[in-house]
């Protein structure tokens, strides 16, 4: 039980570091074309990319698959650009859920690959892996749904106020995120 603890604090802390700004600023991009209204879709988004989040961590942890971490850590913030750029070029919310799924489980992957190298080191030493597996994928969820209820109630106050148009305000924090995600790209260099 204590495992199982311990790797759900590990995942809650994964996603709520500040030093690891990318997974804030990929929900925030994932999740700043939302109302509460659409909470089932948002939850599913976030919970399909916590699947591909998970499995890129089985395949890393039972050394089934590791690909190049400056691969991996280049591709991390482009997947925030592109979901950022999609924001901004899809100014009307498409109800395409299985596109958007797919899109999730995909940079889920991407994003789980970052943690992989890190997470196979902590489990390196265990006979049972999946206990450990469990805890971080419940810890990873719950934190991404609280950040994901912060942005929510966010973006129902600045609707509900009216002070700026929801495309606007979507384009303009979407070109902030991109912004700041091609500074990691650049810090990269």
């Amino acid at each position: 039980m204590y495992d199982l603890i311990f790797y759900l604090e590990l995942g809650l802390l994964h996603v709520l570091d500040w030093n690891a700004i990318d997974h804030m600023l990929f929900l925030c991009a994932l999740t700043i074309v939302y109302n509460f209204k659409d909470f089932k879709t948002v939850f599913w988004v976030v919970t399909f990319f916590t699947f591909g989040h998970t499995f890129s961590l089985i395949l890393s942890a039972f050394d089934l698959f590791k690909p190049s971490s400056q691969l991996i850590e280049f591709l991390i913030p482009t997947t925030i650009i592109v979901t950022s750029l999609y924001n901004i070029l899809e100014t009307k919310k498409s109800k395409n859920n299985l596109f958007e799924y797919g899109f999730s489980i995909f940079f889920g992957l991407i994003h789980g690959f970052g943690f992989g190298n890190y997470f196979e080191m902590l489990t390196d030493s265990l006979d049972a892996k999946i206990t450990p597996l469990i805890g971080f994928a419940l810890g990873v969820e719950l934190s991404q749904l609280v950040v994901v209820l912060v942005i929510l109630i966010i973006n129902t106050i600045l609707n509900k106020l009216n002070l700026i148009s929801r495309t606007i305000y979507i384009k303009i924090v979407s070109i902030i995120i991109i912004l700041l995600s091609l500074n990691l790209i650049y810090q990269m260099i």
